[in-house]
């Protein structure tokens, strides 16, 4: 008898102790104290209800009334008759202000089991769960036969884990999850919760006691900024319409095929008259006709993924598996990407696993610890940009990224991902002195972790998403950015020619008296042109920060800078690579961007801007249906010079080929002055027509040209066999075909 006064003596103290934890908010284990437990003979059921005036549980007798035992909202029910499974509990709501009570049913969310399996859980500790999307985060399940919702969140550090929201009166003590304690990972499942709830996640640090509120990192679907909730998952499955599209996808051969792409900001591309985004349905509904007419192969969004501020263009990423909603929800963009694809226009998502923003409510420090990032800032923080670096030796850091990665191509249909500030991902030392950084383990600046994480995300895309792209912004000389993984290389399908880029730009905006002392800016780029897959872009980046547009960076009156953005365009998609233009640029924006507004589209009332348009319409259509412009861009068979080193000039002359022996004249002149009588070199007898000439008064230029057909002839010129006489427009670009007949 005394034995067992102290056992129950000593079961009451216990008791108190985790009750006490309870309503502090430091409940470890609620599953050990809440729901139902059997005891011999006896049923033992807790709730934990503190805005209910009254609980009542179902057993095999009908519903029986709880005692309440704390005033805070603890009720329990004693007794042998069993309970039904799951618990069915019926609560008695007052309302404060009319009295009136409110009846209502619910499941109690501590009377369901745990789903989430050991194979998951050990895939995503070891970093290999590539769909962590489908297993984290807010999921819609039915356990047990009850439809609802398993919130599922990783805070190894955590004392304490609870899901908030409207539901509970954002009271972290309500919902405490349970651990699966040798994964870091929370589970709750929480039946009949509404689809479009609001819900974050209260952590407490088990070591410092701190409480933070986060946002669920694997969220779809976070309320319009600034608001920062996350929302739970709404039923039903989008209807793809692409299927034609993604089985030509699996078997393009992209290496030799045009890609031409339009970089968009979505917020600022077109805005309604009274400032409204337009929405992702109202973009495929504008957007794509513009695309088709104008020839463009592919669109690349800059990053759409949830981001709480507007000026940071989506590069502050707070939502890696959520498509913001600022211009809808997640299937209106899937209708979007579904309706590019229908229109055989690819889809290209800016994606930004290099660096995440301090922002308290998101990644930032998530469990009280430094998780997602570096704890020293050494290697945790990013000097340039206020924001944390990711702990990319971390596992399931790792899936995290993996995972989202996986998201976007396979939720969404997407085309390829664009991998933001890869140098950065790259190098210890990027942008730090001496002292500000760590070496890796065998004293380089090399980040080794990182680059492990390139090649297997790299590896992912191209297994499991055929004909889908990767492609690096990364703008050092790391070598075999663009090669396979298998022969020592990062396995991106192409890298950002930045060397091209900043070297062509440069020698535009000299004066062109004083061009024939840059000439080498034009003709260096072919000393590595083929030691990467590159593509040759005009990014948003060059278009801001006081870099003004590229008009703006055009030399001479005003005549002359349309006319040396011109020829610009002509360089560019004559040149080997794959070609990127951001918005804007195909009419000769003239002012910087602004992401406050949309682009400029009064402008094209006027000619010149007219002008500028049909080079570039004419211009991608020309690349698009000219296999010697796309074939071998990233082979040197496709290219060679017919004269470099007319610098006096300021002329350069080249041919683009084709495997089938195809090729086209090219010919550029960077001053203002027209050459008469121009003699150049061709490979081939015959008669040549000009196809191109961005001098043409249709673009708004002088009209001074070659009409009708040239006989070439037989003449040697410039280690060739023949030769073209010509006349070679100012500040001009001209293109020449061979003509059968």
């Amino acid at each position: 008898m005394l034995t067992n006064t102290l056992k129950q003596s000593s079961l009451d103290a216990c008791n108190d102790f985790i009750l006490e934890a309870l309503l502090a908010g430091r409940l470890h284990d609620p599953f050990a104290y809440l729901g139902v437990h059997k005891s011999l003979n006896n049923y033992r059921a807790r709730v934990f209800q503190p805005y209910v005036r009254s609980v009542s549980i179902k057993t095999t007798h009908g519903f029986e009334q709880m005692m309440r035992t704390h005033t805070e909202g603890v009720f329990e029910w004693c007794g042998n008759a069993q309970p039904l499974m799951p618990v069915l509990l019926r609560f008695e709501v007052e309302n404060h202000v009319t009295k009136a009570v409110h009846v209502y049913e619910a499941y109690d969310p501590y009377s369901f089991p745990l789903q989430m399996t050991d194979h998951d859980l050990y895939l995503f500790n070891e970093g290999k769960l590539r769909q962590a999307y489908r297993t984290l985060g807010a999921q819609r399940v039915n356990n047990t036969g009850i439809d609802g919702v398993r919130f599922s969140v990783w805070a190894p550090n955590a004392e304490r884990v609870s899901v908030v929201g409207d539901f509970n009166h954002w009271d972290g003590r309500v919902y405490p999850m349970a651990v699966h304690h040798a994964s870091g990972v929370w589970e709750l499942f929480i039946p009949q919760l509404p689809p479009g709830s609001l819900y974050k996640f209260e952590i407490r640090n088990r070591q410092s006691g701190a409480v933070c509120l986060k946002t669920d990192p694997y969220a779809t679907r976070y309320e319009l900024r600034p608001q920062t909730a996350a929302l739970t998952p709404v039923n039903g499955a989008y209807r793809w319409r692409d299927s034609t599209w993604m089985e030509n996808r699996a078997n393009w051969d992209w290496l030799h095929a045009p890609l031409n792409i339009l970089e968009i900001h979505a917020g600022s591309w077109k805005r309604h008259p009274d400032g409204r985004f337009y929405t992702y349905r109202e973009l495929a509904q504008y957007l794509l006709p513009y695309v088709q007419e104008m020839g463009y192969t592919h669109i690349e969004l800059m990053p759409i993924s949830e981001h709480p501020l507007d000026e940071s263009w989506g590069y502050q990423t707070t939502g890696y598996f959520a498509a913001t909603s600022r211009y809808g929800s997640p299937e209106d963009f899937k209708y979007f990407v579904d309706a590019c694809h229908q229109a055989n226009i690819g889809v290209i998502l800016d994606w930004v696993p290099g660096h995440f923003p301090q922002d308290d409510f998101a990644l930032a420090r998530f469990d009280g610890t430094a998780l997602y990032e570096h704890e020293d800032p050494r290697l945790g923080f990013h000097q340039d940009w206020g924001t944390c670096i990711f702990n990319y030796g971390r596992n399931e850091v790792k899936s995290f990224l993996l995972s989202s990665a996986h998201y976007w191509l396979s939720e969404f249909h997407l085309d390829g991902l664009r991998v933001d500030a890869v140098a950065s991902m790259l190098y210890l030392d990027y942008s730090r002195n001496e002292g500000e950084w760590l070496p890796n383990q065998f004293g380089g600046r090399e980040n080794l972790e990182a680059i492990d994480f390139l090649r297997e995300l790299n590896i992912m895309v191209h297994e499991e998403f055929p004909g889908a792209l990767t492609l690096a912004e990364e703008s050092t000389s790391w070598p075999a950015v663009s090669r396979p993984t298998y022969v020592g290389g990062l396995g991106f399908s192409m890298k950002w020619n930045m060397g091209w880029m900043h070297d062509t730009l440069l020698y535009m905006q000299q004066d062109p008296i004083h061009r024939r002392f840059h000439h080498e800016q034009l003709t260096f780029s072919q000393l590595y042109a083929y030691t990467e897959n590159f593509v040759l872009p005009f990014s948003h980046d060059e278009v801001v920060h006081g870099k003004g547009s590229l008009l703006a960076r055009m030399p001479g009156d005003y005549w002359q800078k349309f006319a040396n953005l011109r020829l610009l365009f002509v360089y560019q998609m004559t040149c080997p690579g794959k070609k990127l233009n951001f918005m804007g640029n195909e009419f000769a924006q003239e002012r910087e961007w602004n992401i406050s507004h949309e682009l400029d589209w009064k402008l094209l009332e006027s000619g010149s801007h007219l002008g500028v348009q049909a080079v570039l319409r004419d211009l991608n259509h020309l690349y698009r249906d000219t296999t010697a412009l796309h074939q071998l861009d990233f082979a040197a068979a496709g290219f060679s010079w017919i004269d470099c080193h007319d610098a006096d000039q300021s002329i350069i002359s080249y041919l683009r080929k084709s495997n089938d022996g195809q090729f086209v004249v090219v010919i550029l002149n960077f001053t203002p002055v027209p050459r008469e009588n121009y003699r150049i070199g061709v490979p081939a007898e015959g008669i040549y027509q000009e196809i191109f000439n961005s001098d043409s008064v249709y673009y708004g230029g002088s009209n001074l040209g070659n009409a009708g057909r040239i006989s070439a002839s037989h003449e040697p010129w410039m280690g060739l066999s023949h030769s073209l006489v010509i006349t070679l427009p100012p500040l001009a670009g001209v293109i020449f075909s061979l003509r059968d007949g």
